[in-house]
């Protein structure tokens, strides 16, 4: 081969290196939810966050949003949607709503509690764990209004949930009882919830955010997720983690929430069109969460992922000790804050109540 040829082959390969670095580096497109409007003459723009895969009802939320949205308000808010961690993983970009940097957020209720302890409430184990106590929960009146106050305080406001479904455990290796779980390095969120609940059923836990997951579980670092089929199954995580545990303990949500001064910022009617607006779509969405959850598992089914469900006295088991994460938590779901017009002397109990749980 002479030397000009080698060298022109040397310069393609790089040039390519280049390019596949560049476009990985993009990270993943939005062409497919592009807006069929033009944004540019909205006179206000929202960048809302989200951590995961549009895919999901729950986070699809957002582009539905925006569309209503834009069509209520006759062009006048834009939502600029960010999903699949385009921002960054949920502690960071929770601090960036915080400081104004973006005006809104699709925050998972696991890594809600960062900002908005009260909001720990849905992690609990065995309290809203099914579509039907979530269904009711988010018709609650006062109760889910004082909720979604939880991040009042630091200066965001909550507007309504999505569901992603309900949490097990997604493992490289069969999980059929408690003892097998225990050998299990399960990824959970970096949420004071979810380290109290592993704590307390003895497992190893891995705290870890969302966009580290993909190459920790290729390479090992973690064995196992605490997460819902919904997520594992859109996000691809059976390809490396193909067995199921079935264990329905919570409700994965995503809870909508804005930036207080930024919201301010609109006029009374605009507040009140971005409230319903969200609060319409919203209801819809969780109908449909539900729906998407039973396609999944016949899809997870199909693909070949292997489902398990722990026995009733490991379940009971399981329940037991989880209460250790209701006591241990309560003084932080109860703690009332100077903007919270609903004064509950034991919130966590009136839920408890609601849910008609049972240690």
């Amino acid at each position: 081969m002479k030397k000009n040829q080698l060298s022109m082959i040397v310069v393609l390969v790089a040039a390519a290196c280049l390019f596949a670095g560049a476009v990985f580096a993009a990270g993943p497109s939005l062409d497919a939810w592009k807006p069929a409007f033009d944004p540019s003459t909205a006179k206000y723009k929202c960048i809302v966050s989200n951590v995961s895969h549009p895919g999901l009802k729950g986070v699809f939320t957002g582009f539905a949003f925006r569309d209503e949205l834009w069509k209520r308000t006759n062009g006048q808010i834009y939502i600029d949607y960010k999903p699949f961690s385009m921002l960054g993983g949920e502690v960071e970009v929770l601090n960036q709503l915080q400081m104004g940097a973006i005006q809104g957020m699709g925050v998972s209720s696991v890594a809600s509690t960062n900002l908005g302890p009260r909001f720990g409430v849905v992690n609990l184990p065995f309290l809203i764990d099914s579509f039907e106590k979530l269904d009711k929960f988010a018709n609650s009146g006062k109760l889910f209004d004082h909720f979604m106050m939880a991040m009042d305080h630091n200066g965001i406001i909550g507007l309504n949930i999505t569901s992603y479904g309900n949490y097990g455990w997604a493992t490289m290796t069969p999980v059929k009882t408690i003892e097998d779980a225990k050998k299990i390095k399960f990824r959970t969120a970096e949420a004071a919830v979810n380290q109290l609940l592993y704590k307390s059923w003895g497992f190893n836990p891995v705290a870890m955010p969302w966009p580290d997951v993909p190459i920790a579980l290729k390479q090992g670092v973690i064995t196992g997720l605490d997460h819902t089929l919904t997520v594992c199954s859109i996000t691809k995580k059976f390809e490396d983690a193909k067995f199921f545990t079935q264990l329905n303990y919570a409700q994965g949500l995503f809870i909508w929430i804005f930036n207080k001064a930024w919201f301010n910022t609109l006029s009374p009617d605009l507040q009140k069109i971005f409230r319903e607006t969200l609060n319409d779509v919203s209801t819809k969405m969780r109908a449909e969460d539900k729906l998407q959850e039973a396609e999944e598992i016949q899809k997870a089914k199909a693909a070949g992922v292997t489902f398990f469900t722990l026995s009733d006295a490991d379940m009971a088991t399981l329940k037991s000790q989880g209460d250790a994460a209701h006591k241990a938590y309560a003084a932080e779901i109860n703690k009332l804050y100077p903007g919270d017009t609903y004064k509950s002397e034991n919130y966590l109990k009136e839920v408890q109540d609601l849910m008609g749980y049972k240690p």
